[in-house]
């Protein structure tokens, strides 16, 4: 539940952030093969970060997002885990539910699909996890001094 609040105080500072020239501009743009009944993606923009949308954020909240009509939305993902389904609606996002994404351990850089299967239709996007970071300093790295010899 702390990662769906994240995301929606992250939607609402990022709408509340908007100045008026912004507002024609979309922040959630939803695929265009995607038909107006519905859609889904990864993630949504902000007011700070207009690149969000179908990209796996490493170390950070990432939310699946729907719009769909019909009974027991069901996100799937070969490499995501959902959790928490919360409905709609959300600001800065045309969909009706959402669900807390979590990457599955050992999951390589790539693009991967995402689908929502509800009232008997499905929508698919593909969406891009990038490569892991270095999170440990190597063994053997060079090492500073302590300071002792400054003069």
């Amino acid at each position: 539940m702390r990662k769906t609040l994240v995301f929606v105080a992250a939607a609402v500072i990022g709408a509340t952030g908007l100045a008026a020239p912004a507002s024609a501009q979309s922040t959630s743009p939803t695929p265009a093969a995607a038909p107006s009944a519905g859609s889904v993606q990864l993630n949504v923009n902000t007011a700070i970060n207009q690149s969000l949308v179908d990209k796996y954020v490493r170390d950070a909240p990432n939310v699946a997002l729907a719009k769909c009509d019909g009974a027991s939305p069901a996100f799937s993902s070969p490499v995501l885990t959902f959790s928490n389904y919360t409905p709609g609606p959300f600001m800065g996002a045309d969909a009706n539910i959402s669900a807390d994404a979590a990457l599955k351990p050992g999951t390589a850089a790539g693009t991967y699909p995402l689908s929502v299967t509800c009232g008997g239709k499905s929508y698919s996007t593909q969406f891009s996890v990038p490569a892991a970071q270095v999170t440990k300093v190597p063994s053997g790295a060079a090492k500073a001094g302590d300071g002792s010899m400054a003069g």
